[in-house]
């Protein structure tokens, strides 16, 4: 998509980069940032989409990808030195670390990229630097060389150490001297100017065997060399010249094997930023709530609950699109009431979609097939502007019109202003009819009337609003498409106390077809109002009464199942009385002496049976009317030939043969019965016999927190107390716990993990969602007990 040079200044395109920048954690990724161009068509920006997705997909279930906070952009090293020839230890340095961080990221993307195929677009770019990293280890962390960086350097820094060891000696024994330690400002053997001096009093200048080679800062003493100390410095002198030419000498070679693969070291970097940039974006999504769009091969946008990001807290989400029903849309209003800002909001969104970011909106918002996108918005909100302002906005549209298509998006300011007002109108009509003819998407504002009429008579043209209080002469930023807008300039002259006369001459001087089409739009926003307000208590007693619903399913729920359980109890005390009192009356049958007794016992023993049979039969009916609520009569389910049922009452499956209307012919065991619907249940699978419940008492720990915090620690010190307490929380009988290891590197972070591998009674481990801390928490889930 290519977008015009005046949108991006007018957008203010550069500061809502920067902001999402502060995000990234090295100047390549603000490069990066900075350096992104809209995408040259959708299957790019797909692609686009697509790596971002996998990135954030891999991060979440693998944690970050490689990264050192210390790389910096070495473009700039590299392209000195294709000058000078030359690159000094400290650059060098840096180029090491960019092809260590690369070579690591590599790897890391090779492995997931059957999972994540989106990875091939970055692992093309990074080369093998082996060789280079190799080449370049001969420098030590501070960018100084080693001494086996060649033989030479080797042997010249041993001479070297055996000479400062001569002159160490010497000095020493010069400062044990009583004649010569008595001169001296300092006793301190002092390297100046390449020679090994000692500062000397002023006073003793003539007097101390020795040449001066420098003055002190005050110039109160001097440095002065010793004249034994004369051939040993000599020596030093010649030794640190060969080493500074050998040094020379390697970080010349070194320089030429970094601009031999400068080529490839600037993809390499590149591919570095683009995964800093990834990780920024990641972060502005999840802190300000911004989304992907989705995308569309339509030619259209539609951004739900949109807001400009420079207003930050004080932006009012908008809804607005373009496109589907309508090419154009025609927004009205008062001045300052958000029409430039949800044109820029609008065109924000377009422009930050096909960068590929995340857009500053809802989920469900669709961007589609856009080639082009103009602006004409000027900061200016009043119509009084001036000849030579409007004659460079007209310059400016000429200039669009001139290359305008079908897939163009058009955003125009004030249509119409800064001329008079008829004919301002009437060139804005001519500009808005032109463009429907070309089929071009535009978003236009405009304060004329006859625009507003031509926009609510012209197909493909639609109008909207911005809505305004007026009791509190205020707008309230919200977008009204469908209804054109008033400026409402005489009712807020009055509020603010104009006179009445000078507001009645004004309406008069108002020809009557414009005063009925005000009239018309107040009517329009005031019915608008009250079906909103409507909508919106409808809509409030429907979710009231939902949930007067839901809580009373379930307190109803409630009550059944406590007082199915109360009388599923009593009928067990029941029968348990009736057993134990039949157990007693034979007892005391077997007890009694005479047979009349005996009769008589007996009589009275079948009065009780018939009884206890009785509440029996009752215990049993409701269970059976409990157990046939889950029949298959009572749950509404299908039968079919081969499904496996159990019939209630027994502990027989069986399986369907056939279904007759209300009963079912079905095979238990060698039988085949007819039995009814009401006594089936449907069995999703054969249940297994139920294992012996064994029980082991374990003391469990007390006091035991959901979370530990180990942010901050060493490995060291963290791995002990995460293990120890993995096990206190698992036995204290939770489900989950979160490790709470902070961001950082990710050293932490992944070692924690490993450990959680490690651990047999620890069934998974996830970073922590968006609201449970993202990256810098593990939620760590126990496997049942």
């Amino acid at each position: 998509m290519f977008v015009e040079s005046a949108a991006i200044n007018s957008l203010e395109i550069d500061k809502i980069v920067s902001l999402v920048a502060k995000h990234c954690r090295s100047e390549l990724g603000v490069n990066a940032a900075h350096a992104a161009r809209p995408a040259v068509d959708l299957a790019e920006l797909n692609s686009r989409h697509s790596l971002f997705n996998d990135i954030e997909d891999y991060c979440a279930k693998k944690g970050e990808l490689p990264w050192n906070g210390g790389v910096c952009s070495v473009a700039p090293f590299l392209a000195e030195a294709a000058e000078t020839g030359l690159l000094i230890g400290e650059e060098l340095l840096h180029i090491r670390s960019l092809l260590s961080l690369s070579m690591k990221l590599r790897e890391k993307l090779n492995e997931a990229k059957e999972t994540y195929p989106s990875f091939a677009l970055l692992t093309k770019d990074i080369r093998d630097f082996t060789d280079e990293i190799d080449v370049l280890s001969v420098l030590d962390d501070d960018g100084r060389l080693y001494d086996n960086a060649s033989e030479k350097l080797s042997n010249v820094r041993d001479k070297m150490r055996e000479i400062r060891e001569s002159i160490r000696r010497k000095g020493h024994a010069l400062l044990n001297d009583p004649s010569i330690s008595s001169m001296l400002q300092e006793r301190v053997l002092t390297l100046r100017n390449g020679r090994h001096a000692f500062l000397v009093r002023q006073d003793a200048l003539g007097s101390f065997p020795g040449i001066v080679v420098d003055r002190s800062g005050s110039g109160n003493s001097v440095y002065m060399e010793p004249h034994s100390l004369l051939r040993l410095n000599n020596d030093y002198s010649a030794s640190r010249s060969v080493e500074l030419h050998e040094e020379q000498r390697i970080l010349r070679e070194l320089t030429m094997t970094a601009l031999k693969r400068k080529k490839a070291i600037d993809d390499a970097e590149s591919v570095l930023g683009r995964i800093d940039l990834l990780y920024a974006l990641s972060e502005e999504k999840r802190d300000d709530n911004w989304h992907l769009p989705e995308l569309s091969q339509k030619k259209l946008f539609y951004f739900r609950n949109a807001v400009h990001p420079l207003l930050y807290d004080r932006a009012v989400p908008i809804e607005i699109k373009c496109g589907e029903k309508f090419r154009i849309l025609v927004i009205t209003g008062p001045n300052t009431g958000g029409k430039t800002v949800a044109l820029k909001t609008a065109a924000v969104c377009i422009v930050l979609g096909w960068l590929g970011f995340p857009i500053p909106a809802a989920e469900g918002s669709v961007l589609g097939d856009i080639g082009e996108l103009y602006t004409d918005i000027g900061d200016e909100q009043s119509i009084e502007q001036s000849l030579s302002t409007f004659s460079a906005h007209v310059t400016h549209i000429t200039e669009i019109l001139k290359t305008v298509t079908d897939r163009s998006v058009v955003m125009l300011d004030e249509l119409g202003a800064g001329t008079d007002p008829d004919e301002g109108a009437a060139l804005g009509i001519a500009l808005l009819d032109w463009l429907r003819e070309k089929r071009a998407l535009v978003l236009a504002t405009t304060h004329h009337n006859p625009i507003k009429r031509f926009a609510l008579a012209t197909e493909s043209i639609e109008t909207a609003s911005v809505e305004f209080d007026t009791a509190t002469l205020s707008p309230t930023y919200k977008i009204l498409i469908g209804i054109p807008g008033r400026s409402n300039a005489l009712l807020i002259a009055g509020k603010l106390g104009m006179q009445r006369e000078v507001i009645a001459r004004a309406e008069t001087a108002i020809n009557g077809r414009e005063v009925s089409m005000e009239d018309l739009i107040g009517e329009l926003h005031e019915k608008k109002a009250a079906l909103e307000k409507e909508t919106r208590e409808v809509e409030n007693a429907r979710r009231h009464l939902e949930r007067l619903k839901a809580d009373y399913e379930t307190k109803v729920n409630i009550i059944n199942e406590k007082t199915d359980d109360l009388l599923a109890k009593a009928d067990k005390k029941a029968l348990s009385i009736v057993r134990n009192a039949e157990d007693s009356a034979r007892a005391l049958i077997k007890n009694l002496e005479t047979a009349d007794a005996e009769s008589a016992a007996r009589r009275e023993l079948e009065k009780k049976r018939s009884h206890f049979s009785k509440i029996a039969e009752s215990a049993e009916r409701r269970e059976e009317k409990k157990t046939a609520q889950k029949s298959v009569a009572m749950t509404g389910g299908e039968l079919k030939a081969g499904d496996s049922v159990k019939i209630i009452g027994t502990k027989t499956e069986a399986t369907v043969l056939e279904v007759k209307g209300k009963k079912a012919r079905v095979q238990a065991g060698a039988a085949e019965v007819e039995v009814p619907l009401t006594k089936l249940v449907t069995v999703m699978r054969r249940e297994l016999p139920k294992a012996p419940d064994v029980q082991i008492k374990v003391s469990r720990p007390v006091g035991v927190p959901s979370s530990i915090m180990v942010r901050k620690m060493t490995v060291d010190e963290a791995l002990p107390m995460v293990e120890q307490y993995l096990d206190q929380a698992y036995r204290a009988g939770y489900d989950s716990v979160a490790v709470i290891h902070g961001r950082g590197e990710g050293i932490l972070r992944r070692e924690v993990q490993e450990l959680c591998k490690r651990i047999p009674y620890v069934a998974e481990h996830n970073l922590g969602g968006p609201g449970e801390g993202g990256y810098g928490v593990t939620i760590v889930r126990f496997k049942k007990q």
